[in-house]
């Protein structure tokens, strides 16, 4: 993973000299950001009681994008899929996530991260009660076992819900929203607070900061420097709050960076509505076409590549053909399908030549498409985009809707190592300081190919409990 250096000039990141500080009050560790990696940093460090742990969010409600998630979290080797009579390794969850992105992240790391899924999921349920289960009826693309643990609903909104109140019912956590951290506060190039707030600023010394700010996919500037272009001007599906700042402000204090250009697209947001049709709804056996009735590529390949093949075609629009066997086993499983249908996102019609006219793309190739991709699911062989998985035969009545690709976060950012300590470039420690999820380097490599479904909360929740532990341990030495 080689390590990237750009000059970040922004008025709002910025470190300031802790000679030029007085501070107003004190905390042992402090996290910047409250979504599933500072949530998850927060638990983690404040079951350490004699600790005092602050965490800060600058917008009113917690959660950032694992709340928009479907907050599955991938692991490998659970007493879940024991129970359901999966056996295998967090080997077999770190090769799936590397041949995804060709081997281009660090493997030691993504073994790391996999080998501690299975005590997060764990930590999780048994320690602060959480509730997860297994997935078990669908498996995302290039995952070769069922190893998503999902709260109910399977939605992010549940997860953060239950672990924001599980903060607030410790007496040694406080958790302040609409307070942004502004400035990161340094000395010798180590970390000794923040300045945060909106309306008043205060200096907040910390002995440990966690920056878990995510990504920059909500800065349009940075994606437009380090993201391919087709994805640059797509529709943003992600938490306001992706600004950079994290990215920033340990760059500013010589962070390495790596994979800047990776990222997070998904294929179907519903047009109109802006809903999301979970990809469930492909990998159950829906198609998509473009305008002229076309299949475009392979959708099994994952939603994040093909949101770039959906943002490509004319209009930036697909149509995402599926039928009343899908619609109805998903109906009460996914919170965001459900939501899609509250908000009028589907139209249904007896033949397929119906439902395309209805949509707006060309009928008589939209039959022809369906009609040629059941023939190969009947024949068992690769239907004409060597599709082969997730397929099962369409048959009326059929559901559609027209969907354009996103961009829901990047995935490259601070250079960490097995504790979530921010590295320099010669690989020495930025002293206090750590980073997780958008912020820190993730594991899917570069662009958009190397994702795989799991991989944001994977980075998020496990490096947020690895920092965590790391600076409530060090602080208790």
């Amino acid at each position: 993973m080689e390590p990237q250096r750009r000059t970040l000039d922004d008025a709002s990141a910025e470190v300031v000299s802790a000679d030029e500080v007085e501070f107003d009050v004190e905390t042992d560790v402090l996290v910047a950001g409250a979504g599933g990696c500072g949530l998850t940093a927060t638990l983690a460090a404040c079951e350490n009681e004699d600790l005092t742990v602050t965490l800060l969010e600058k917008s009113d409600e917690v959660g950032g994008n694992a709340a928009l998630s479907t907050g599955m979290i991938p692991a490998a080797g659970t007493r879940f899929q024991r129970e359901a009579g999966i056996e295998e390794e967090p080997a077999d969850m770190a090769r799936d996530i590397l041949e995804k992105n060709g081997h281009e992240a660090d493997a030691e790391l993504v073994q790391h991260l996999c080998e501690h899924s299975v005590e997060l999921v764990h930590w999780l349920v048994d320690d602060w009660d959480l509730s997860l289960h297994l997935v078990d009826d669908f498996k995302y693309p290039k995952h070769a076992e069922y190893r998503m643990h999902a709260p109910p609903g399977r939605n992010g909104e549940h997860l953060v819900a239950e672990m924001r109140d599980r903060i607030e019912a410790r007496a040694n956590a406080e958790l302040l929203t609409n307070t942004p951290v502004t400035k990161l506060v340094a000395k010798d190039g180590a970390v000794e607070g923040v300045v945060a707030g909106s309306v008043r600023e205060e200096a907040i010394r910390a002995k440990k900061v966690i920056l878990a700010t995510d990504g920059f996919a909500g800065n349009r500037e940075m994606v437009r420097a380090y993201c391919e272009a087709d994805i640059a001007d797509a529709l943003y599906y992600g938490s306001d709050g992706n600004t950079g700042d994290g990215i920033r402000w340990g760059a500013e204090l010589g962070g390495a960076l790596a994979s800047m250009d990776a990222f997070q697209g998904h294929a179907t947001v519903v047009s109109g509505t802006g809903a999301l049709s979970t990809y469930a709804v492909v990998m159950n056996g829906g198609v998509l076409v473009n305008v002229d009735g076309e299949r475009f590529g392979n959708e099994s390949k994952g939603y994040s590549e093909f949101a770039v093949d959906v943002v490509r075609q004319p209009d930036g629009v697909a149509y995402e053909i599926f039928d009343e066997r899908i619609f109805e086993r998903l109906r009460g499983e996914f919170d965001d399908f459900d939501r899609a249908i509250e908000l009028g996102s589907y139209t249904s019609a007896d033949t397929v030549a119906g439902l395309a006219a209805e949509l707006g793309c060309d009928p008589e190739a939209t039959r022809d498409a369906v009609e040629s991709y059941n023939a190969a699911v009947e024949a068992g062989e690769p239907d004409e985009v060597g599709r082969m998985d997730g397929r099962n035969v369409l048959s009326p009545p059929f559901y559609g809707t027209e969907v354009t690709g996103s961009l829901f976060h990047t995935q490259g950012g601070l250079v960490v190592d097995e504790h979530a300590r921010v590295l320099r470039e010669d690989g020495s420690t930025v002293d206090g300081l750590y980073a997780g999820g958008g912020t820190a380097t993730g594991i899917s490599g570069h662009g958009a190919d190397g994702y795989l479904s799991g991989n944001g909360l994977t980075t998020a929740m496990g490096f947020g409990r690895l920092a965590g532990i790391h600076a409530a341990e060090s602080l208790g030495e």
